[in-house]
């Protein structure tokens, strides 16, 4: 197996971006979202972005943004690649794309194999899939909640897409999702956190260590 890619996600300090950058993280999210604990403002994403090497893709986390709110963002943190974790239908997938010229990835959540179904529609417009775990209905957030899904459940489903996995890594699981799944990237927010939305160094270290093992 190729190494695998790893996503920091919800970074907010620059404490954490380093931590991403020493375990070779291939990817930091900043997530913009006001109802998460890691939720950035423009303002301080600009702060933070150049903090980030160039060898290390930024990723702004959205949920069902305006365009006006992606233009921000881009021009904010010199962003690499968009997130799109909200009900984005391949239509408006496929706008983004052809209105920024980046690259985009969309969230698929998951909670039974009814949810995989969902997958192809988005072959066409998103150059990446995400599969992370489903919150439950009534949610504030749409993840970052530490919960997992049933993993056996891609056993037979045939991703359209390159894809990545998320959803309750930690440290201690994550080379089990690897070598259960096959995920090429692995994607960890509340994972490495000490209390939500306060990445921990040394829980960063880990997963990365975790990972790098596989």
């Amino acid at each position: 197996m190729s190494r695998v890619a790893i996503k920091i996600c919800g970074v907010g300090s620059p404490g954490a971006i380093d931590a991403a950058v020493r375990g070779e993280a291939s990817h930091v999210g900043f997530i913009h979202f006001e109802k998460s604990p890691r939720h950035l403002t423009p303002q301080r994403l600009a702060l933070l972005a150049p903090r980030v090497p160039a060898h290390v893709k930024r990723v702004a986390v959205m949920v069902d943004p305006t365009d006006d709110l992606i233009d921000m963002l881009i021009a904010a943190g010199g962003i690499h690649v968009l997130q799109l974790h909200g009900k984005e239908e391949p239509g408006r997938v496929a706008q983004i794309a052809r209105r920024t010229g980046l690259e985009v990835w969309k969230v698929i959540s998951v909670r039974t194999a009814a949810d995989l179904a969902v997958a192809p529609a988005y072959a066409e417009s998103a150059d990446f899939l995400l599969y992370d775990a489903k919150t439950p209905e009534g949610a504030a957030l749409p993840g970052g909640m530490g919960q997992r899904f049933d993993w056996t459940l891609l056993a037979g489903h045939r991703p359209p897409l390159p894809w990545g996995l998320s959803g309750g890594l930690d440290g201690e699981n994550v080379a089990e999702a690897i070598r259960r799944t096959g995920a090429s990237l692995v994607d960890v927010s509340s994972g490495v956190e000490s209390a939500p939305g306060i990445k921990d160094v040394d829980k960063i270290a880990a997963f990365c260590k975790a990972v790098s093992s596989c």
